[in-house]
């Protein structure tokens, strides 16, 4: 709330800051406030003390850091023999009549030119 009259950051209306001013119920405007946990000197909101040090300790980046550890693939489920087959079978009539429908627009291609 600059200037403690009430309209919020950059005029935006109340409650649209940081919310410690009046609209809050603190009896001074925002800025006379001193910041609540988490806010302030790298705070950002999250509490997230120390965080600036986490590159010296890993030699990495935040973005770096975030796909360090890969999600852990799900566990392979058994299938019996006959449900194999049956699974191939399906697959094997699907990638056919794909690979004929690919064959019939290579040649309709060709005829073209």
């Amino acid at each position: 709330m600059p200037r403690g009259d009430r309209t919020g950051p950059m005029g935006q209306g109340p409650m649209t800051g940081r919310r410690m001013g009046y609209c809050t119920g603190y009896d001074v405007p925002g800025y006379a406030n001193a910041p609540g946990p988490g806010m302030g000197f790298g705070g950002g909101g999250g509490g997230r003390r120390g965080h600036r040090n986490m590159f010296y300790a890993t030699g990495l980046y935040g973005w770096q850091r975030a796909g360090a550890y890969p999600p852990v693939p799900p566990a392979p489920v058994s299938v019996n023999r006959e449900e194999e087959l049956e699974a191939l079978k399906r697959q094997s009539d699907y990638f056919g009549s794909q690979l004929d429908a690919i064959r019939k627009r290579i040649e309709e291609l060709q005829k073209e030119d």
